[in-house]
Order: structure tokens, then C-alpha cells, then sequence
């Protein structure tokens, strides 16, 4: 990568000083996601010191599905335009964020391994606090939009009705019902042989 197109010149400068302490130790390959699948991720180390790691992911940014119907995007680079977005949307992204390019063209955007998201055990809610944590979920969704988008015309689309909250209920519903018909397929193409599967054993990770 050129200097042009390193992940530190797409940070502020105070971020750009702290990740100027770090070297570049080594680098492995990453197994994506089911959303990722055909997509290049990286996990990088970097040194301090002996006892002051960090672990970067770069992950492969294609162009966006939405440009074939609002055409190209703005950005030259598909992780800035990744980027951007993120820092749009939320009120702190990670320390790291940032974009690269590799020389054969490829477009990435980098952040943190473990950004020190808090993951809340949902299947142990309770109903109260199930619903507790819709609405601040929901908060936040609405808070994102109201930043990246125009607030006044999204409540004027929305109008004072339950309509819109009722349509995505719904969607939200049909949802999680397809994905247990989808599971439910997998299991039976299981049972009858048609594919394979093997267990992962998590001490072995």
C-alpha cells in the first residue's frame, strides 16, 4: 500500500500519533461471516511493547448495492464510503476506524478486533425487559437516521400514526419466521443426507 493509501492517513491527527507507536508484527486471514462470504478479511498485530498489543481487522468494502438505483457513490474509496457512514451514524466509532486500498485495487475499511461493544444476553430477558430494550434500540435507530438524515422530512413521512411502527412489527415478525423455516430446512437437509456438517469444537479455537 502507498503511503496515500494507508489506514493512519485516514485518521485525525491525535488518533494518527497514537497508532504511529505501534509496528506492524504480523498478519492471518480471517474466516467471514455469512454476510462477508466471498470477501477478504485480515486480522493485524501490532507492538508497542511486549505488553501492549493491538489487534486491527481489515475487511474488504465493496461497491454498495444501492448505486445500480441512487448511482456512484461520492467517495473514491468503498471503505471511506463505509467509514463515513459509520461515523455518521453513531454517536463514538472505534478509536481506529479508518479506510485503506491494497495495490491490486481493493478497497477496505479497518477497525478494532474487539471494540469493547457490550453484548446484552437477550435470551435471558425477561418480557419487561425485552421490551425495555426494544425502545432503546429504537432510540438509537432514530437517533442514527435523525444525524445522517433530515429529521423533519422523516417524521413528516412517518406522520403522527402507528403505521409505520406496525409495518416494521410486522416485517420484524415475518422475519424471524423465515429464519426458522430456513432452519428447519437446513435440519432436514441434514437428516436426509443431502449436506454435511461438522461440529466445532471451541476449545480447539
Amino acid at each position: 500500500m502507498g503511503e496515500e493509501d494507508s489506514e493512519a492517513m485516514s485518521l485525525p491527527d491525535d488518533r494518527r500519533l497514537l497508532l504511529d507507536r505501534y509496528q506492524l508484527r504480523d498478519i492471518a486471514t480471517k474466516v467471514v461471516g455469512v454476510g462477508s462470504v466471498g470477501t477478504r478479511c485480515n486480522i493485524a498485530l501490532l507492538m508497542a511493547d511486549a505488553a501492549d498489543p493491538l489487534f486491527l481487522q481489515v475487511k474488504q468494502a465493496r461497491r454498495s448495492v444501492l448505486e445500480p438505483f441512487a448511482g456512484a457513490s461520492a467517495y473514491r474509496n468503498h471503505g471511506q464510503r463505509v467509514v463515513v457512514g459509520q461515523r455518521l451514524m453513531q454517536a463514538a466509532s472505534d478509536l481506529f476506524l479508518g479506510w485503506t486500498a491494497s495495490t491490486d485495487g481493493c478497497h477496505f475499511y479497518v477497525r478494532q478486533l474487539r471494540d469493547m461493544k457490550i453484548k446484552p444476553l437477550v435470551e435471558l430477558f425477561t418480557p419487561v425487559t425485552m421490551r425495555h430494550y426494544g425502545k432503546l434500540c429504537g432510540w438509537a435507530l432514530a437517533r442514527a437516521h435523525a444525524r445522517s438524515g433530515e429529521p423533519a422530512v422523516i417524521s413528516g413521512y412517518l406522520g403522527r400514526s402507528d403505521r409505520f411502527a406496525r409495518a416494521v412489527a410486522q416485517f420484524a415478525a415475518a422475519y424471524a419466521d423465515q429464519n426458522e423455516r430456513d432452519y428447519e430446512s437446513l435440519r432436514r437437509a441434514l437428516r436426509e443426507g443431502r449436506i454435511e456438517a461438522s461440529a466445532v469444537d471451541p476449545e480447539a479455537e
